[in-house]
């Protein structure tokens, strides 16, 4: 089948318009993601699909996967899922870290049934919920060898799923009985490469993947993707990066999450480029971010693409003579990334970051930054193609009141081929979407004149840390059984490095008390999700409320952003006269300090202040008084 070619340029909204005149039609007409990446595969056969390094050792001598050994290890895997008995409308879920088995089980679980990539640092119960809501029946998983603490947690799940047909196993051992629980590598061999014996008949409209959205109070929502959403994001996602048969990208991000499934996973393997994954661990292997330049150089990386925390962590590790003249374009996402650090890292590149945005129910990214016309930094740039983006005002019951003028803040609201049909927990559709279809993603933006849109803050109450969404409800509600506590609140502080850390706000009954310690210990034992516990507790004497009672959580943003503003600031009070802050709900930005400043070389000040505090991802300004 032939494509227009995903290199076109990329300029402004008229290439995006330019790009739309090709009917959607035409990438749909393979209608499943199996027989897109036959084709590729097959068009590509001879060329390197996948390459994996060894464990520790990130520039050693890794295995390469052409396209024709990709797609047989595929056709393999799915074999195998098929001999377990799998059906179409059930789930194999992947635990597996970062090995070429983890991509196989990708491709090939959504060819023949349904992928449900799993957060495997999650507690074993809420791993269990996921599993039951996903209608799991085969789990991957590596083995006791590999990890002992994320096999403790299988054998937990194992004993709470009496319906799994099967639980494959990476380099498992004494564990595997053979029947049930079975070593992995020397099961897929068996099985036959050539084809996929008993292949589902299926559409664009099936469901073919399950990603979670994060930490809630109860089984964390389940996102469906279906065939359609993931080819459309072939030519949506594949249009924003460039992607093309000559691309080299580095697979570090872990596959539950959309940014490695989906951005660096399926949309440039189903351009024909290439995937090379450094360690099993990911970007959270110091020996893959220490190495990085020099990765880039050996692989000739084209894309620079990563989350934000991840740049921030680059800009400790100088480039020095590794060559990176490979590089073509960069993009990040997952969260917000801090002005300074899109600046610093591009500067460092040669390249202009390219922040988009998007969101697990939407599949990929819905914008992009244009790689071939202006870079505005803290933009996340413009809408991709076949999906509609504009910015509303909203009644209390969610309902559009009206569409926003050019650069007046609006929640951001997307339709298209890209948004999921809903929920598997059908419950919570009502308050995502609209009458009319479209999807409220709780964020608050402004679009301007070019088309450039632009975050100014969330109106949806979530805590996002390194792009993993954190429910409040999961902090408050264990405060509330503190016998103490009469009011809690918890929501995100700014943090350079993660976004955001949940920090929580107390009010104590009258009469009573309590230490930041004993809360701090008593959630801990409540909450199932390391990554909520709360960084912070601060007490109020009174906590601040609307007008009907409910508590004013943008009044409690504005009291944690301001204790990080005047904790950076204490480091150049000695080199002014004063410095002070004030915080504001700009009409332009949203929530933003602003610096009043007086003495002092103001040059060296000012470079000094926009370097510490654009680290984060609020809005600053600097008024000399």
């Amino acid at each position: 089948m032939t494509f227009p070619s995903l290199t076109v340029p990329f300029k402004d909204v008229k290439d995006v318009e330019k790009f739309e005149e090709t009917p959607l039609e035409n990438w749909l007409t393979e209608k499943t993601v199996y027989t897109a990446f036959c084709n590729v595969a097959d068009k590509f056969a001879e060329k390197d699909a996948l390459v994996t390094q060894p464990m520790g050792d990130p520039m050693g001598q890794g295995r390469h996967y052409s396209f024709a050994d990709l797609k047989g290890k595929v056709h393999q895997m799915a074999n195998l899922f098929v001999s377990a008995g799998i059906q179409p409308d059930e789930a194999v879920t992947n635990l597996l870290p970062l090995t070429a088995e983890a991509y196989f089980t990708l491709i090939a679980a959504e060819s023949v049934a349904i992928v449900n990539s799993v957060n495997p640092m999650l507690e074993a119960e809420h791993i269990v919920g996921i599993m039951k809501a996903a209608n799991t029946k085969i789990i991957m998983a590596p083995g006791k060898a590999l990890s002992e603490e994320l096999w403790a947690k299988v054998e937990y799940i194992i004993s709470h799923l009496p319906d799994l047909k099967a639980v494959y196993v990476l380099g498992g051992g004494a564990e595997c009985d053979g029947v049930k629980t079975i070593a992995m590598t020397e099961a897929l061999e068996e099985q036959p490469a050539d084809k996929i014996n008993g292949l589902p008949e299926r559409g664009l409209d099936d469901v073919i993947g399950y990603y979670h959205t994060g930490g809630t109070t109860g089984v964390p929502k389940l996102v469906p993707h279906t065939n359609r959403m993931q080819l459309m994001q072939r030519a949506g996602t594949g249009f924003l990066l460039g992607c093309n048969e000559k691309d080299t990208m580095i697979g570090g991000l872990p596959l539950f999450h959309i940014s490695g499934s989906v951005v660096t996973g399926l949309v440039p393997l189903l351009a024909g480029a290439r995937i090379v994954v450094p360690s099993p661990l990911g970007f959270r292997d110091p020996l893959l971010v220490g190495n990085y330049w020099n990765l880039v150089e050996k692989f000739k990386v084209t894309v620079l693409g990563t989350v934000p925390t991840v740049l921030s962590a680059l800009l400790n590790i100088p480039v020095g003579g590794a060559d990176i003249s490979s590089f073509r374009t960069g993009s990040t996402g997952g969260s917000a990334a801090p002005v300074e650090v899109l600046k610093e890292i591009s500067a460092m590149s040669g390249l202009n970051m390219s922040e988009g945005y998007g969101m697990t129910e939407v599949c990929s990214f819905t914008t992009g930054q244009p790689r071939d016309g202006e870079v505005r930094f803290g933009s996340v740039g413009m809408r991709q193609p076949y999906t509609q983006i504009k910015t509303v005002i909203m009644d209390d019951d969610g309902n559009i009141v009206r569409d926003t003028e050019i650069n007046e803040i609006g929640i951001l609201v997307m339709k298209g081929p890209a948004v999921m049909p809903g929920y598997v927990q059908t419950q919570h559709n009502a308050a995502t979407f609209t009458k009319d279809g479209w999807i409220n993603s709780g964020d608050l933006a402004r679009i301007d004149e070019e088309g450039y849109i632009w975050l100014t803050g969330r109106a949806k109450d979530l805590i996002i840390r390194s792009g993993h969404n954190i429910d409040p409800a999961l902090i408050e509600e264990p405060l509330h059984e503190h016998p103490s506590v009469e009011l809690a609140a918890a929501v995100g502080r700014p943090d350079n490095y993660t976004g955001e850390m949940p920090v929580a706000f107390v009010q104590l009954k009258p009469g009573m008390s309590a230490s930041e310690d004993e809360l701090k210990e008593f959630v801990r034992e409540r909450i199932q999700e390391r990554a909520a516990n709360p960084a912070e507790i601060t007490f109020l004497e009174t906590m601040p409320l609307t007008g009907v009672g409910k508590i004013f959580k943008p009044a409690l943003r504005m009291i944690t952003t301001e204790k990080v503003v005047r904790m950076e600031i204490a480091n150049f009070e000695a080199t002014a006269d004063s410095i002070d802050v004030e915080m504001e709900n700009n009409s332009s930005f949203g929530l933003t300090a602003r610096l009043k400043v007086s003495g002092g070389d103001k040059s060296a000040l000012e470079a000094e202040i926009h370097h510490k505090i654009g680290s984060y991802t609020f809005h600053h300004e600097i008024d000399w008084v």
